[in-house]
């Protein structure tokens, strides 16, 4: 008479116990590659809402350009824009640039105390152009920008920022200042993101200049 066998044998329950774990190890890699997915549009996320903001505040500050104390108003030097703007009930001068450093190329703004003194004015549109980025009112608004360029709209084209503009109408009869060029009607600018930027390839942006 056959003897019938209870439980299992110490080979089923090894060929068991072998299975679970290779059902364990996919499910673990499906939730890992899920999480890794969700980590890497998360950051993307977050890198395009900073850039979304720093744009926006770039667009701020060219709405408010206003010339003053003999200065021109807005000047790029190929890696600085210097821009003096309205602020409350004085003027400020704001610098946007890019500068290495050692987590990377940011691109940078900084903004000046306001002021209602011209020759204050004047020395912050000086200091801007010197900046080291540890300066008080300095803001890293994107951590890695490999390079960026500045186009004025004038005389009905885009020309490179650097170039000569078109001399702004003379001073009214009797007073005396130093010619100033005429301000643009629109800025564009070209950023190029570096690697670890969170973002690819290059960004154009037309803003249009405030009244």
């Amino acid at each position: 008479m056959k003897r019938q066998r209870n439980g299992f044998t110490l080979i089923e329950v090894l060929v068991a116990l072998f299975i679970m774990a290779i059902m364990a190890a996919l499910a673990w890699r499906g939730v890992d590659g899920m999480v890794r997915s969700r980590d890497i549009s998360q950051e993307r996320l977050d890198q395009t809402a900073k850039l979304q903001t720093a744009i926006a505040q770039f667009e701020q500050d060219l709405a408010g350009v206003q010339r003053a104390a003999g200065l021109d108003g807005l000047q790029f030097d190929g890696a600085t824009l210097r821009i003096t703007r309205r602020s409350g009930q004085g003027l400020q001068v704001v610098a946007w640039t890019i500068q290495p450093d050692p987590s990377g190329v940011p691109w940078r703004r900084w903004a000046s105390p306001v002021t209602t003194r011209a020759a204050e004015l004047r020395d912050f549109w000086t200091q801007a152009q010197r900046l080291l980025g540890n300066e008080a009112g300095t803001l890293n608004v994107l951590p890695a920008v490999a390079q960026w360029q500045v186009y004025f709209f004038q005389g009905g084209t885009w020309a490179n920022a650097q170039s000569s503009g078109d001399l702004a109408p003379p001073p009214a009869q009797g007073a005396s200042a130093p010619p100033q060029t005429q301000l643009p009607l629109g800025v564009r600018i070209v950023l190029g993101f570096a690697p670890g930027s969170g973002q690819t390839g290059t960004l154009t942006r037309d803003l249009r200049l405030g009244p």
